[in-house]
C-alpha cells in the first residue's frame, strides 16, 4: 500500500477537492489548535463535533466535557472515517496529527490506527513510521555519539544544518534523524500552535549545568531546549534518560522498535 504525506506546516487553504481533517470535541467547540484553523479557514461549524462541515471533517478525540477520550473510542471514530474515505474516493483528505495535541496522546498511539486507510488520504509525515512496512529503520537508536554530534555548537547553531551534519561521522540514518529533529518547530510554538516556553524551561532546569552550561533565558539555551524537547517527543523518553544516554550508560530505541 502507498501512502501520501504532508510536512505538517500550518495551512490556511487547500484545493477545493481536499478536506481538512482535525481532532475535535463532542461539544463542537473549536477554540484551539487545528480545530481553530478548521473553523477559521475550512468552514467547521460551532456545535458540530463529528463529521463533515464546510471543507472540514471532525474526528472526536475529546468528549462533550472536553476530556480525553479512551484510545479505543478514538479508534472507533477513525474506523468509521476509513469507511467514509473509501466511499468518497474522488475527494482527498488532509489529516492533521489529531489526538496528539490537546488530547495528549503520542503519535505512536494514534498513527497506527490509520494503517490500511485508502490512498486518497494525506497523512502527517510524523505518522510515516507507524503505517509503513519496515519503517523502523528510519529511526536509529539514540546513542551518546549521536547526541554529542547533534548538540555540538557547530551543528546545533549552524545556519545550514544539512551541511554541518555532513562533517560528522554519523551514519546516514543518524544524519537523517538529526536533521529531522533540528528542523522541527518547537520554540516559541510548535507546528500545532502550542506554546512550548514552560516545557523548554523545565527541561533546561533539569539538564543545564549537568551536561551543558548555557546562559539562562538566552536564544542559545532555548535552541538547545527545543531540540531536546523534539527528541523527547519523537522517542518518548525523559530528561533523566537523556542524561544517561549522553553519558553512554544506555541507548534508547524508538517506540516503534520497542513494540516489535
Amino acid at each position: 500500500m502507498t501512502y501520501q504525506y504532508h510536512d505538517e506546516s500550518i495551512i490556511k487553504s487547500l484545493p477545493e477537492d481536499t478536506v481538512f481533517v482535525f481532532g475535535s470535541n463532542l461539544a463542537g467547540q473549536h477554540n484551539d489548535g487545528a480545530a481553530r484553523i478548521a473553523q477559521l479557514f475550512f468552514g467547521a461549524m460551532a456545535g458540530i463535533g463529528r463529521g463533515w462541515s464546510g471543507q472540514s471533517f471532525a474526528i472526536p478525540t475529546l468528549n462533550e466535557h472536553l476530556q480525553q477520550m479512551p484510545i479505543s473510542q478514538i479508534a472507533h471514530y477513525i474506523e468509521d472515517f476509513k469507511i467514509y474515505t473509501e466511499n468518497h474516493l474522488t475527494t482527498q483528505y488532509f489529516i492533521t496529527a489529531l489526538g496528539c495535541g490537546i488530547a495528549g496522546y503520542q503519535v505512536s498511539e494514534i498513527a497506527p490506527l490509520f494503517q490500511g486507510i485508502s490512498n486518497n488520504v494525506i497523512l502527517p509525515e510524523s505518522f510515516r513510521p507507524y503505517v509503513e512496512k519496515n519503517a523502523s529503520r528510519l529511526f536509529p537508536n539514540l546513542t551518546s555519539k549521536l547526541l554529542h554530534s547533534l548538540f555540538s555548537p557547530e551543528v546545533i547553531l549552524a545556519e545550514d544544518y544539512a551541511e554541518a551534519l555532513k562533517h560528522t561521522t554519523l551514519s546516514k540514518e543518524q544524519k537523517q534523524i538529526a536533521l529531522k529533529v533540528l528542523e522541527q518547530k518547537m520554540y516559541p510554538e510548535d507546528q500545532y500552535g502550542r506554546s512550548r516556553n514552560y516545557e523548554i524551561e523545565d527541561i533546561l532546569k533539569q539538564i543545564n549545568h549537568k551536561i551543558f552550561n548555557l546562559p539562562n533565558h538566552s536564544d542559545e539555551s532555548y535552541i538547545y531546549g527545543g531540540v531536546i524537547l523534539a527528541l523527547m517527543e519523537l522517542y518518548d523518553f525523559n530528561e533523566q534518560d537523556f542524561i544517561r544516554v549522553w553519558n553512554a550508560e544506555i541507548e534508547i530505541k524508538h517506540p516503534i522498535k520497542r513494540h516489535h
